[in-house]
């Protein structure tokens, strides 16, 4: 029986179309384990072009979006090494704008798709890889460990703030305020309950004047008794 998995965010989709090895069900939630994938399908959200293929397109798609991120993210270039005979997937910023040029070439039937995807597109992308390389269930021999890069591929850092900018500007914003009220000083009005609000100055009332006149004539005197 075809064992079908989806794994999905706001903006991606990612379908995985595969057999089992063993009738036995695992013993989390009785799902059984997908070992082996007979197709793969990625669709994005208002666009109808879709990237699929078998287990080697799945391998260098899963290699190239994991890499990708965190070439972005890290300011790092994370070079990854691809076959030419083989399902070529690769992702690249498009310089000067919020965009990530995915491309897809496959050697079998010579199709190739092109897309350009914002960076809210790319987290959601990375985020269904992540749901599948965290599933147990799922091709458990395909995972993506983060290995180092070597010292000579640093360039100048930027900062993340400044890469990340354009990906939900205000949501961020109000993100970065909520955290900064939490360390803001509690008024003394919120320690005390019980404490009385200290009166404020009326702007209506006449302050008394108490300087002297500014008149030549001396002050006139009280009478006094002789």
């Amino acid at each position: 029986m075809t064992i079908k998995r989806q794994y999905s965010s706001p903006n991606c989709k990612l379908i995985l179309e595969g057999l089992s090895q063993n009738t036995d069900s695992s013993p989390l939630n009785g799902l059984p384990l997908m070992s082996i994938l007979i197709n793969s399908e990625c669709h994005f959200l208002n666009s109808d072009k879709i990237i699929s293929g078998g287990l080697d397109f799945f391998k260098n798609f899963v290699k190239a979006v994991s890499s990708y991120s965190q070439e972005f993210l890290s300011g790092i270039p994370h070079p990854i090494e691809t076959h030419s005979d083989t399902d070529k997937v690769v992702l690249q910023k498009v310089e000067g704008k919020d965009l990530h040029h995915l491309i897809w070439e496959s050697p079998d039937n010579n199709e190739k798709v092109e897309m350009d995807l914002t960076t809210v597109q790319l987290f959601d992308l990375v985020e269904t890889v992540d749901q599948f390389l965290a599933d147990p269930l799922t091709l458990p021999d395909i995972k993506w460990n983060v290995q180092p890069v070597s010292r000579r591929y640093r360039q100048i850092d930027e900062p993340l703030v400044k890469r990340a900018t354009p990906v939900g500007l205000g949501v961020a914003g109000l993100a970065l305020t909520g955290v900064a009220l939490l360390f803001a000083p509690i008024p003394e009005e919120m320690k005390d309950p019980n404490r009385q609000p200290s009166p404020q100055p009326n702007p209506s009332e006449t302050l008394p004047n108490t300087q002297a006149p500014n008149s030549g004539e001396p002050t006139p005197q009280p009478n006094q008794e002789k």
